[in-house]
């Protein structure tokens, strides 16, 4: 697992490992099952607090990313097929944010939209 702390992003710490481990989670990087590091360890690894790797693991565990064994560790949960679909809906939502935004800077109508769609899924196949 591989996670990078950028202290010039502006994005709490907490934040950032729960979003790179989340990504690494639905890319496959981290696959069903397999044990994380300990909160501890990855706490010292990071040479960051283990209350801020504590919150990002609670975070991931609450929105199902995650599962505790006491004693044992955290492991990545089984992927949730409706949770993933939500994920790729919110990422769809915001690259349809971005196209509207940028088809008015283009003056592009709805229909002209529209049609760039059609003809994107078209070659799709």
């Amino acid at each position: 697992m591989n996670i990078l702390i950028d202290n010039k992003s502006g994005a709490p710490i907490y934040d950032q490992i729960y979003s790179q481990i989340k990504s690494q989670i639905i890319s496959g990087v981290l696959k069903e099952d397999e044990m994380l590091p300990s909160i501890r360890g990855l706490a010292k690894d990071l040479r960051i607090s283990f209350i801020t790797t504590k919150r990002a693991y609670e975070e991931l565990e609450k929105d199902g990313f995650l599962y505790t064994l006491p004693g044992k560790g955290c492991y990545v949960a089984p992927k949730n097929v409706e949770l993933l679909r939500e994920e790729n809906l919110k990422k769809i939502e915001s690259y349809m944010d971005e196209i509207v935004r940028l088809a008015a800077s283009c003056n592009l109508s709805k229909e002209d939209i529209i049609e760039m769609i059609h003809f994107s899924l078209e070659e799709q196949g």
